[in-house]
């Protein structure tokens, strides 16, 4: 499979490089949400940011892939 090259000669990042960044973002996201959301109960905030982030991330990389 050719490599796209940039207009500077940087390479482009590949599907699975696409796929773990939209994860990450969408993590992140999800953590953020989460965090809004989870603040209002002190011993459950940690557990609802992480499935937060969890589901978020996973439909960005669902989507980020579909778009590779």
């Amino acid at each position: 499979m050719p490599v796209a090259v940039g207009p500077y000669g940087q390479t482009q990042p590949s599907c699975f490089d696409r796929v773990k960044m939209g994860f990450m973002m969408g993590f992140a996201v999800g953590m953020a949400a989460g965090a809004m959301f989870g603040t209002f109960s002190c011993l459950r905030s940690r557990k609802t940011m992480m499935q937060s982030g969890g589901t978020f991330g996973t439909f960005m990389a669902i989507g980020m892939g579909i778009r590779c």
